[in-house]
């Protein structure tokens, strides 16, 4: 058995014959060429917002941490082990509260359910 016997790859194409037995084939990346993988989560949020019209998606092209990763830790001694490795990895870093891990939940919170309780079934 010869290796491109199995391989369904040939110098990075598709083989005629694989294309044209799909249904449907896109390939899209990363326009600033920096996180594919942060645009394929937001085409596929696009995706299903979209209802295959030319009406236009209300969707912003990146969120607030735009297409850097965010970490959380809850006490002091994990935000020094944070710091701690984003130095040893040359991580560009920012701590948006800086260095307050007390969290302030908004006025209400914990007191009413933003859902409708359950009253049973009608009669």
């Amino acid at each position: 058995m010869r290796a491109r016997e199995f391989l369904t790859e040939h110098d990075g194409q598709i083989s005629k014959r694989y294309r044209y037995a799909t249904v449907g084939l896109n390939t899209f990346g990363d326009a600033e060429r920096m996180d594919g993988g942060y645009t394929a989560y937001r085409v596929m949020m696009a995706t299903a917002m979209a209802d295959g019209t030319n009406k236009p998606i209300d969707i912003d092209a990146k969120s607030w941490h735009g297409k850097r990763k965010t970490a959380h830790p809850y006490t002091p001694e994990e935000q020094n082990m944070l710091k701690q490795a984003f130095k040893a990895v040359g991580a560009d870093w920012q701590d948006l509260n800086h260095g307050d891990l007390h969290s302030d939940e908004p006025p209400g919170g914990n007191t009413k359910s933003p859902i409708e309780g359950f009253k049973g079934y009608p009669r």
